[in-house]
């Protein structure tokens, strides 16, 4: 398999699953419906930074520890699952139809944005264990390992990029209806919901 083969067959194996529904979708609709721009773009980006720490630490051959040890993974999926069910609750009580104490808004909406979504993908051991399993095998024959997987991994950033300007132009377009504060506590309800049950998903997961 030529470099180039390989860089569009990946594209397509993860665009597929960048535009399936899921956590990461959740997060930034409902981020970027409540009207905080700045901090969903944050979201978007920390999804990006975990992707690319993932994709990089894989093709180092670091995360196939997740593999290889079932306590590292056990241990960040239980982390996951806590932290996934904490977010979720929060969203749930929620009471002000807007940004609550968790949201961080003001200056610290994109730094603050950044870190949920760094973290939700980092906690996630089932995103690391894909890449252990689906990036080696796209890799051509005689190509440099490392540098290959981080330019694959890299399709999968921009990829995710693009589909989630998609998704933030959507929300901001649904604004108007979201102004209510009735339907701001709806929304906060779905998306807590949601993130409660990824989180419920994981730790049950094996």
């Amino acid at each position: 398999m030529e470099m180039t083969t390989a860089l569009w067959s990946f594209a397509l194996v993860v665009g597929l699953l960048t535009v399936t529904p899921g956590l990461d979708t959740a997060l930034i609709l409902r981020t970027s419906a409540l009207g905080h721009r700045r901090q969903a773009w944050g979201v978007v980006l920390g999804i990006q930074t975990g992707t690319l720490l993932w994709g990089t630490l894989t093709s180092a051959g670091v995360t196939a520890l997740l593999t290889a040890s079932r306590l590292a993974y056990d241990v960040l999926r239980w982390g996951g699952a806590a932290y996934l069910v904490w977010m979720g609750v929060a969203m749930l009580r929620n009471r002000g139809g807007g940004a609550g104490p968790e949201e961080g808004l003001a200056d610290g909406g994109l730094a603050h944005g950044w870190r949920r979504g760094t973290l939700t993908n980092l906690l996630n051991p089932k995103v690391g264990v894909f890449y252990v399993a689906v990036l080696p095998q796209f890799i051509p024959a005689g190509a440099p390992h490392f540098a290959a997987g981080v330019a694959l991994t890299c399709v999968h950033v921009v990829e995710g990029l693009l589909w989630s300007a998609v998704l933030v132009g959507f929300a901001q377009a649904v604004r108007g209806w979201l102004r209510r504060p009735a339907a701001r506590r709806l929304l906060d309800r779905v998306t807590g919901a949601v993130v409660i049950g990824f989180g419920l998903k994981l730790a049950a997961s094996n």
